[in-house]
């Protein structure tokens, strides 16, 4: 009997669950989420109910709604419910239907957990959406974690019908006399997951009736090698990650491109080093190993360069990219701050020796307001230590600076030109003199 079968299994895989445990049921009003509900009433499990109308398929999509209420009013059972413009979101973020659905239901989902005080969302996810799911992801190319299926347990959420067949759990319906709705978009070929559902799967049936408990054990043994992966892949990044020791612009990791090429398979160890950064084209990613110094490539959250004889990695938004390049500082401000780091400045009466992150300068041969902006070219200074101007552009090649680097380099300029590039080089015009009266002890922190 399933009931019996799905209370062993909350006991095996979810053992942290009591009967005051709160959790959130999502229920679509379909078949599974329906049997679901039953199912944790019937085991004693403390439960609400949260239905999402997508507002996708009109009245159909209302009377969804208000059978899922019914059935709370049936069971006495707290209720949330939350209507969504899906298309509308999905034109504005540029994303499927389904995945602006995903989206909207997850979001609202935590929201509830936060303001209701329950601790788990549990979804009616089964043993043919595992199975859907594994060829959705061999159909479309996928590495190893593609394969692993639908985890029982992924963060706040919980899948106690992982194990159980669709047919299970229709025939445990029947039993208990239950009723349910009808999604008429199931019956569609148009979505991958209903064409697999009604043309791929039959036919695996036919040739493998056990297919379900196949794909499982197959599901089970890639599990495990991830696993396995996911340590080798830890040691690897211990073996090859580096930080760049720069105290100037944005934190990068390194790799070592001489060092990595020594490994038998350079490529594969690439793929586990860069696959939790958003990159898809990945023989771009391999390129990279022979490609030209300032050669990059960007994901959503990560950027990728080739510089010299190694790659370096920096998260990336661009967002991060649009913040303001230029600020202005009135005179007796004692500390400004902004997306380049914060720059203090104290009268001071004694001098030491200067470091990257401070200088003196004399007072009076500075003219306010200062200005701190990015480089742009065409900049040119006169370097301390140095004599004759140098452009910044060939300063910065002297200096084997990154692309990255480059980009992200700030100078404090007053009415006269650049007083220092920071946390570089200052100007020498600046310096104090024998005769300086005034002194000012510039530091910049990031």
């Amino acid at each position: 009997m399933l009931l019996d079968a799905f209370q062993s299994h909350l006991k095996q895989q979810f053992p942290f669950l009591t009967a005051t445990t709160k959790l959130l049921v999502t229920v679509s009003g379909g078949l599974d989420s329906t049997a679901l509900v039953h199912l944790c009433v019937s085991s004693g499990l403390t439960i609400g109910m949260a239905h999402c109308n997508f507002k996708l398929r009109g009245e159909e999509s209302d009377a969804d709604a208000h059978f899922v209420k019914e059935l709370a009013e049936k069971y006495t059972l707290p209720y949330y419910e939350k209507s969504f413009d899906t298309s509308a979101y999905a034109k504005k973020h540029t994303v499927s239907t389904q995945m602006a659905a995903r989206d909207l239901r997850y979001a609202w989902f935590n929201k509830l957990i936060t303001t209701e005080g329950y601790e788990y969302i549990v979804t009616a996810h089964h043993s043919n959406d595992n199975l859907e799911t594994f060829l959705i992801n061999v159909s479309r190319g996928t590495g190893l974690e593609g394969l692993t299926g639908i985890p029982a347990i992924s963060g706040n959420v919980l899948r106690p019908l992982l194990p159980f067949s669709r047919k299970r759990i229709y025939e445990y319906a029947q039993e208990n006399k239950m009723t349910w709705r009808e999604d008429s978009s199931n019956a569609s070929d148009a979505y991958v997951r209903n064409a697999i559902r009604h043309h791929v799967v039959p036919e695996l049936e036919k040739i493998r009736p056990d297919i379900l408990h196949s794909v499982e054990k197959t599901i089970m043994h890639v599990q495990q090698s991830a696993r396995l992966l996911e340590t080798y892949t830890q040691e690897l990044k211990q073996r090859y990650f580096y930080p760049l020791d720069s105290f100037v612009g944005p934190r990068a990791i390194c790799v070592d491109i001489s060092r990595l090429q020594e490994h038998p398979d350079p490529k594969a160890v690439l793929y586990v080093l860069y696959k939790d950064c958003g990159f898809t084209a990945w023989d771009d990613v391999y390129h990279l190993l022979d490609a030209q110094s300032g050669k990059q490539l960007f994901s959503n959250t990560h950027r990728l360069l080739k510089d010299r004889t190694t790659l370096q990695l920096y998260t990336y938004s661009k967002e991060e990219q649009n913040k303001t390049t230029s600020y202005l500082i009135s005179e007796n401000t004692p500390q400004h701050q902004g997306a380049y780091g914060k720059l203090s400045f104290t009268s001071v009466d004694t001098v030491a020796t200067d470091i990257d992150t401070e200088i003196y300068v004399d007072a009076e041969r500075i003219q306010f307001p200062l200005t701190v902006r990015r480089w742009e070219e065409g900049d040119f200074f006169y370097p301390s230590g140095m004599q004759g101007k140098k452009k910044l552009s060939k300063f910065f090649k002297d200096e084997k600076l990154s692309l990255v680097a480059k980009e992200n380099s700030w100078l404090l300029c007053d009415q006269q030109g650049i007083v220092w590039v920071l946390g570089r080089r200052a100007d020498r015009r600046y310096s104090m003199q024998e005769h300086t009266r005034k002194r000012l002890k510039i530091t910049y922190s990031i």
